[in-house]
């Protein structure tokens, strides 16, 4: 209808009611494309506001894993705690405790967070979509957090070498009745006590080894220093995750 009447004012040459009509068109084509680019950003928006929702899940397990994490290097302190207590010859401290304490205090567990697998989950370009800011800049630190380094650090020389000196009785006798227990999908605990059925003669040889090797105590200083570091991370990671879930449920 626009066309024909375009062309007849055309053949008449009324100029002015060929703008008006040129006009309408374009401004209508503009209206158009506006209205069609405000229903696709509400889509994608919708779409990365129920992706975010559908992280809840997966971040409800990481906190609660990193919390366990936390409670796991704990206990593996209050053991370096009773080692310490061993190298300073504690009457309160047995040679079974110190030697069961020296091996139980090298122990680790690792987040397992890749962020690659996060990033894969949602997107950068998704999270550039999210207009709360606390959401993203929460997520974005959840993606870009790089635990690798710290995690390296971990393989210490205490942790080596306290293996190297106790008697591989003992340690296969630590691993089997008082290593990792898992508690629930991908969740470890490092049991608080450990009941060994050993003779003590092995456990008397054993602190001696240990006793011997005055250098282990550094080492274990050393240690707790650098698991100190990986459980401020993991408190860090614990905040965000947290965070995020609470924006998540306002939004």
């Amino acid at each position: 209808m626009i066309f024909k009447r375009a062309v007849a004012r055309l053949r008449a040459q009324d100029w002015m009611a060929i703008g008006i009509e040129i006009g309408i068109v374009i401004i209508g084509v503009f209206i158009g494309t506006q209205v069609s680019n405000l229903n696709n950003a509400r889509i994608e928006q919708a779409k990365t506001q129920q992706m975010a929702r559908d992280l809840q899940p997966e971040l409800r397990n990481l906190a609660r894993d990193l919390r366990i994490m936390i409670a796991y290097y704990a206990t593996a302190r209050r053991y370096g705690d009773t080692a310490f207590a061993g190298w300073r010859d504690d009457p309160r401290v047995s040679d079974r405790d110190f030697v069961i304490a020296a091996y139980q205090s090298s122990q680790n567990v690792l987040t397992g967070v890749n962020n690659a697998s996060w990033s894969q989950i949602f997107g950068s370009d998704r999270l550039r979509d999210l207009q709360n800011q606390r959401l993203r800049e929460s997520l974005s630190a959840l993606m870009t957090t790089d635990l690798a380094g710290f995690e390296r650090d971990l393989s210490t020389e205490y942790r080596r070498d306290v293996r190297m000196a106790i008697p591989e009785d003992i340690q296969d006798a630590i691993r089997a009745h008082c290593g990792d227990r898992r508690t629930g999908l991908a969740t470890i605990a490092l049991p608080p006590t450990c009941t060994l059925d050993l003779p003590e003669a092995r456990f008397t040889a054993a602190a001696q080894a240990l006793r011997a090797n005055p250098k282990l105590v550094g080492e274990l200083r050393y240690h707790f220093a650098v698991v100190a570091s990986y459980v401020e991370t993991i408190r860090f990671l614990h905040d965000l995750t947290h965070s995020a879930l609470q924006q998540i449920t306002r939004a």
